[in-house]
């Protein structure tokens, strides 16, 4: 390869000792350049059509100077579009080469405006178009494979986001829509399906989606983890890198025809800081003991070895190499059927953390509602179901008589465990429909709808054979009335009628029920 200074293809073609063969071509910086290939084997007879394959770099234009054994020339020259007709899926620019009988000897290119960054010609390859088709209908299955599993995933956590609305499933859709949109510029569609376009426009876009995607990929790394109480500085890290990757890709697009090494240098360096944050991040998650940890190291072991990769060969550390220029899909195509996976347990993680609390919150509602003693309601959760029944209700109120002897007797711990048989007892004994409630003490209440009523001297006829502990007989009085309970102040004048019932039962002699009726007015 030489600098442009002046020379002709005529000159470079009788004297082509004078280019430099050794030096690697980002050195030379940005410029004009002829650069020419090796001789051709003359032995190689190719009865199909040929093509020459080379990659697509940043430059303005190029002119192809085809040369054969005979000594002549054909030539090809792009116009303002640059090479963009030439593009083939991969972002491989594909050149028929001129059918002329005898053999292809040489190629000479003449690159104007080249921005150097990678190199000037690289990735040059004769072919037949046959194989070039081939290579077409690999790199479009490969691409169709990533396109459809993004597709899908972004309805998939499109779909659970409306259900859960959990950041990470937006960051996820959001990086999935990012590189969608690089599959289509850096595979070269965008250029079939924009002709017009010229190709450092369609590199332009390249730079766009990748910072969008970075961009996203921070706030997913960070989203995905923020059960974890991370550092503040790795948090406002990759805060900054989120906004950093996709600021310094329209950098890119906007200064890159002024000065693109340096925005491309910025690029590059926002993203290794994009790099940096991610292994603290692990390491953070590992130290408090995530449970994504090990799905996100699996599904993400190959994007971040590959965009390492990438950033070596953008400083130059690495040559250029077409598999590692178009390593993002295949690397994300793989990340997305793995994360696939992380995702849905992630998923699965939080779903059973939720039921989890939900069932905490649900026993510690009963607990709340439940006398402990008995496990009848209490009397709150009694009022909560009562109070609102417009249609009349039977309330009966139940005391054991002479519990202080009992307690007297067998010890509080023998008056509990009568109460516990005594509220079995009394469960047992009518409909699963009836509330049942311990009021306090030794007190009971029963509610059922007056048309179901209860018949309290067959209760007390069920009570009185409940077995005690050391065979002590307990018996209940029992007080009755039937009302409305549509508020608190029915509430109040029931409770004060069945209580009155209550009494006249006690008064009577106990073991025995009495019924009241409720006053009106």
């Amino acid at each position: 390869m030489v600098r442009d200074t002046g020379q002709t293809a005529d000159a470079l073609l009788r004297r082509p000792e004078g280019l430099d063969c050794t030096t690697p071509q980002h050195r030379f910086g940005a410029g004009n350049y002829w650069a020419m290939t090796e001789v051709i084997d003359r032995r190689s007879t190719f009865a199909a059509p040929l093509v020459l394959r080379f990659a697509s770099f940043w430059q303005d234009g190029v002119t192809l100077y085809f040369v054969y054994a005979d000594g002549a020339v054909r030539t090809w020259q792009s116009d303002r579009r640059g090479i963009s007709p030439l593009i083939q899926l991969g972002a491989i620019a594909q050149a028929p080469v001129p059918v002329r009988e005898p053999a292809l000897v040489r190629v000479l290119f003449h690159v104007r405006g080249a921005a150097n960054l990678r190199g000037v010609v690289a990735g040059v390859r004769i072919a037949t178009r046959a194989e070039g088709d081939h290579a077409n209908l690999v790199l479009a299955g490969l691409y169709a494979f990533f396109a459809g599993i993004a597709v899908a995933l972004i309805l998939y956590n499109l779909a659970l986001w409306s259900a859960m609305r959990h950041r990470f499933q937006l960051h996820y859709c959001l990086l999935l829509a990012a590189l969608l949109g690089y599959t289509v510029s850096s595979s070269g569609l965008l250029a079939w399906a924009a002709p017009i376009l010229a190709n450092n426009d369609r590199i332009r876009f390249n730079y766009l989606f990748v910072g969008l995607a970075g961009g996203a990929a921070a706030l997913f790394t960070r989203s995905f983890f923020e059960d974890q109480p991370l550092p503040r500085w790795l948090d406002r890290g990759s805060q900054i890198v989120a906004m950093a990757v996709p600021m310094s890709a329209l950098a890119v697009v906007v200064l890159g025809a002024a000065n693109l090494r340096h925005a491309d240098l910025l690029y590059t360096l926002a993203f290794s800081g994009l790099l940096a944050i991610v292994v603290p991040t692990l390491w953070s998650a590992w130290r408090l003991r995530s449970h994504f940890l090990w799905l996100f190291a699996v599904a993400w072991c190959a994007p971040l070895v590959l965009a390492s990769v990438r950033v070596l060969a953008a400083l130059h550390l690495l040559p250029w190499n077409f598999w590692i220029d178009n390593s993002t899909i295949l690397s994300i195509g793989t990340e997305a059927l793995v994360s696939s996976l992380a995702v849905a347990y992630r998923i699965k993680f939080l779903r059973d953390e939720r039921d989890a609390a939900l069932t905490r919150e649900v026993l510690a509602r009963q607990l709340a509602d439940i006398d402990p003693l008995t496990s009848l309601l209490n009397r709150r959760a009694f009022l909560q179901q009562a109070i609102g029944r417009t249609d009349p209700q039977q309330l009966l109120l139940i005391d054991i008589d002479h519990f202080k002897r009992v307690n007297e007797t067998l010890g509080h711990d023998g008056g509990d465990e009568v109460l516990r048989l005594f509220a079995r007892a009394l469960r047992g004994a009518v409909p699963a429909a009836v509330l049942v409630a311990r009021m306090g003490g030794e007190e009971f209440a029963l509610l059922t709808p007056a048309d179901r009523r209860i018949e309290p001297e067959s209760l007390l006829a069920t009570l009185r054979r409940v077995r005690m502990p050391f065979d002590l007989t307990i018996t209940a009085s029992i007080g009755t009335c039937t009302g409305t309970l549509a508020s608190e102040v029915d509430w109040k004048a029931l409770y004060r009628c069945a209580d009155t019932a209550l009494f006249d039962a006690k008064a009577a002699g106990r073991d025995r029920a009495r019924v009241s009726l409720l006053r009106l007015g």
